[in-house]
């Protein structure tokens, strides 16, 4: 069966062998590189058929993977690969110039056509027969991946995932395929694999359940229509933002009669707003909302059935199996009943060990008891499924009132001229802090500041008006469709 399918050039790669270049690539990293258990390969390339077949054979040598953003500049790459301790680097020939004043031996994923004298993965695959692996297999509790938070309020920390929140992550996922009926399905990723999102789910998790996935290099909204075309995609996990534009896309021309589940991450309670408007525009569709942090290796509720997610447009499902839950007033530390905000903690198999070297602020997420504090605002319902406000950082502090980014994000994006927007705090010497909102206009709009604000302020109660508008040409965004707000803030 196939395994991948790269939707550029279409080359596919079945299970067998996917499974031969996992072997064969361990076998080099091991006995040719001399790559040992506990040591650091950092990963720096794009999506590629290679990514998933590097993740599975650093993991199977005992190695710690450390994947990183391609986007990511220079000096950010020297210090991750610094905080890391990385002994090897892997890298796309495309950004290899990255690496070179970290002085870290650095393995190309590709060589180029006039190197001859480099070794890269293709080579070790094609080259090394599989060998038997070392007596010294890594233990569960053991270190698998320091994985960096998209870090939008503030500095990204190492997060550091073992081997039993892979295992127990990927058993979810596989129950998930099982109980979704999504065996026979075919998969789109453009989600980045160096992210946990893509990780899980295209890295490692979905080979657990036999599918097959079409891989994009990156997101790109037309390539992306195209290869749902292409491919006949029947599966999307996706982020807020392709939701919303797909919901905005009304140009036509591609045949989208394939799809028919689309999952979406990183969800608010105002984004019910969107998933309606997705619904009433793909009615053959079934769109799930979830949610997930890096420091719980991307997992923590779900939906099953399309008519509980129809039923509860604002919510992101109910916990996982294995995954417990409270509500805590921020405040007073006191758990919260039904319907009461607080903030969400969460306990379970795929919460992360610790931040890499960084103990206070380890000590700050995870109690001494094992619950990890999100920092998300949020409320359970009476049966239990959950709702997201916000992230409590991000919330703008207007004269003694709370106003939440999300909702008033919700209201912007319902309007039909604007494509994208994003709400961050301004400080303000009367009222401490003002609603700003940064407005992406579709095509030829003649939207004005003023007829924003008297938009949204005939919306919402007055402290939470939008005070000022800035209209730009896009909004920065995590790799996960997080709104980078820390960016619009500078």
């Amino acid at each position: 069966k196939v395994a991948l399918i790269d939707s550029a050039n279409n080359q596919k790669l079945t299970y067998a062998q996917l499974q031969r270049s996992i072997a064969s690539l361990a076998t080099g990293l091991y006995h040719a590189l001399g790559v040992r258990k506990g040591d650091v390969v950092f990963v720096l390339s794009p999506n590629s058929l290679l990514y998933p077949i590097i993740c599975l054979a650093v993991l199977s040598v005992g190695a710690i993977l450390s994947p990183a953003n391609p986007l990511n500049t220079e000096s950010e790459i020297g210090k991750q690969v610094r905080l890391s301790g990385a002994k090897l680097a892997i890298a796309a020939p495309e950004e290899v110039h990255k690496l070179v004043h970290t002085s870290v031996p650095t393995l190309l994923t590709t060589r180029p056509k006039n190197d001859e004298n480099s070794v890269s993965v293709e080579d070790l695959i094609e080259n090394c027969d599989p060998l038997e692996m070392p007596k010294d297999r890594p233990m569960l509790s053991d270190t698998a991946a320091i994985l960096y938070s998209s870090g939008t309020t503030g500095v990204s920390k190492g997060v550091v995932l073992t081997h039993a929140n892979f295992f127990a992550i990927m058993k979810l996922l596989k129950f998930y395929v099982d109980v979704t009926s999504s065996q026979d399905d075919i998969f789109l990723c453009f989600i980045p694999t160096f992210h946990v999102y893509g990780l899980v789910f295209f890295g490692l998790g979905l080979f657990c359940s036999g599918v097959t996935t079409v891989l994009m290099q990156k997101f790109d909204f037309q390539a992306m229509l195209e290869a749902i075309q292409t491919h006949k995609v029947s599966n999307i996990p996706a982020v807020p933002p392709v939701i919303l534009g797909l919901v905005k896309y009304n140009k036509g021309g591609y045949d989208l009669s394939s799809l028919r589940k689309v999952s979406s991450g990183a969800a608010t309670e105002q984004r019910g707003i969107v998933a309606d408007a997705f619904r009433e525009k793909f009615p053959w569709v079934e769109l799930k909302q979830g949610y997930g942090l890096t420091e719980t290796t991307g997992a923590a509720t779900f939906f099953i059935t399309n008519e509980e997610a129809k039923a509860r447009p604002c919510s992101a499902g109910m916990l996982f199996p294995t995954f417990s839950a409270k509500v805590v007033d921020h405040e007073t530390g006191e758990a919260m009943p039904p319907f009461k905000e607080g903030e969400l903690w969460l306990k379970g198999p795929g919460v992360m060990k610790e931040y890499f070297g960084n103990e206070e602020s380890t000590a700050a997420t995870i109690t001494a008891d094992g619950w990890l504090r999100t920092g998300d605002l949020c409320y359970f319902d009476d049966e239990g499924y959950l709702y997201i406000v916000d992230r409590i950082k991000e919330l703008i502090k207007h004269n003694g009132y709370q106003v939440a980014p999300a909702e008033l994000e919700a209201i912007l994006l319902s309007h039909h001229q604007i494509l994208d927007a994003a709400v961050v705090p301004l400080e303000d010497e009367e009222a401490g802090q003002i609603p700003v909102a940064y407005v992406v206009k579709a095509a030829g709009s003649e939207l004005t500041e003023d007829q924003v604000i008297q938009f949204v302020s005939s919306q919402v109660a007055p402290y939470k008006k939008v005070r000022r508008v800035n209209f730009i040409s896009g909004i920065p965004r995590s790799a996960a469709g997080k709104i980078l707000r820390k960016e619009l803030v500078q």
